[in-house]
């Protein structure tokens, strides 16, 4: 039997995996603390829950069109408005099943066979598989540690060759929680210009940033960058909407009237009742998103010290999201263990604390530790790994 090699090349996901793990030893009765979440701990507010439930009540349990409802959208072209200053047209949006849908149609949509697309490491772990998928070639270009995992544009020029079709910029990121600053930003896209490059601008964590810091999209620094720019979002980070699956796509209107005809032919629609969810959170006050972010905040104010207290560990401080991405190097190399990947199984089967080993993200020396869990459960969680550490110097 035979299958289609798109479908056969694909890694599967890390997060998953420790995931699935985790689920197993807990359903064994252990006291397993999982910090591989990539989705907050708050339940999504209740106004959106209600505004759902009463689109279904008032007969809205029907399709919608393939790219989203013309209200949905109308909000997304207000909020694009409103918080970074850009004007779009409806016709310039198409709403997915989350933002990651999104991204995969929109890569199935600009590639051809063998194109290439930038990807900076440490990277989200989808971008190199939907890239595949697609059809294209992942080309990963190193975001160093000494530099805040950020690529720099002499990096980025260097990668480039006769095939590069778009750079992907994820900005707060997953999974180190870095943010590119405004000159950054322009640096990067004055090279993208020269190249006459796309930009997928993954923008999921924009309401999650600290420090009195404001987020910034490459497309609101001049006309040119808007042109040449996706913006790829949605309500699932910031309005703890994770399970309902909307996501937005604003771009060029030729590529989303293409996005939408291949969506009419996967998907018919995103769900309808999470549509009326979306433009809920859209249209309301943004008072459930500030508290979210606060307590982030203050939970990464007290749990980062801890963790850069742990001997071997080193951890960039994150500007947005909800990841600690710290390096264990140093932390693996005095342990019996070859691999981080071998390190974090064991702290597992030990400790019974899940994190995510950094090779699903291309930088093997690293974990990932979301600390979208409560405070108490992060501290215990942080005794566990020091102990562990400990113990295998």
């Amino acid at each position: 039997m035979t299958f289609s090699p798109k479908v056969t090349s694909i890694t599967p996901s890390t997060t998953l995996a420790i995931t699935a793990k985790a689920k197993e030893l807990r359903a064994a009765g252990h006291d397993v603390i999982g910090l591989g979440a990539g989705e907050p701990d708050f339940n999504t507010p209740d106004y959106i829950i209600e505004a759902a439930y009463q689109s279904m009540k008032d007969g809205h349990t029907k399709y919608t069109p393939a790219a989203g409802m013309p209200s949905l959208k109308e909000a997304i072209v207000n909020k694009l408005k409103r918080d970074q200053g850009l004007d779009y047209k409806p016709s310039q949006i198409v709403v997915s099943c989350g933002a990651k849908h999104a991204l995969s149609t929109l890569f199935q949509t600009i590639l051809q066979d063998d194109d290439e697309v930038i990807i900076p490491t440490p990277y989200w772990v989808s971008y190199p598989e939907q890239v595949k998928i697609s059809g294209g070639k992942p080309v990963f270009v190193e975001g160093k540690e000494s530099n805040e995992f950020k690529l720099t544009p002499e990096d980025l020029e260097a990668a480039i060759t006769s095939k590069t079709r778009a750079v992907i910029i994820n900005s707060p990121s997953n999974p180190t929680g870095v943010m590119y600053e405004k000159d950054e930003l322009k640096a990067l896209g004055e090279v993208c210009l020269k190249h006459d490059l796309f930009i997928v601008s993954d923008e999921i964590y924009e309401k999650l940033i600290y420090a009195g810091k404001s987020h910034i999209s490459i497309a609101e620094l001049s006309p040119e960058l808007k042109e040449k720019t996706f913006i790829v979002n949605g309500v699932s980070k910031s309005h703890s909407m994770t399970g309902w699956r909307i996501g937005f796509t604003a771009g060029d209107e030729k590529v989303i009237k293409l996005m939408g005809n291949l969506a009419s032919h996967t998907t018919s629609n995103p769900a309808t009742v999470a549509q009326y969810g979306a433009l809920a959170a859209y249209e309301n006050d943004e008072s459930s998103v500030s508290m979210m972010r606060d307590a982030f905040e203050e939970r990464l104010g007290t749990v980062l010290p801890k963790l850069n207290a742990i001997p071997g560990f080193s951890c960039v401080k994150p500007q947005g999201a909800f990841y600690l991405f710290p390096n264990v190097k140093e932390a693996v190399e005095k342990s019996p263990f070859s691999t981080t990947d071998e390190w974090v199984e064991a702290l597992l089967e030990e400790q019974k604390v899940a994190v995510v080993p950094g090779s699903g993200f291309g930088a093997p020396e690293n974990i990932r530790l979301s600390y979208a869990t409560s405070l108490d459960q992060f501290e215990e969680a942080l005794k566990r790994i020091e102990a562990f550490v400990n113990s295998h110097q």
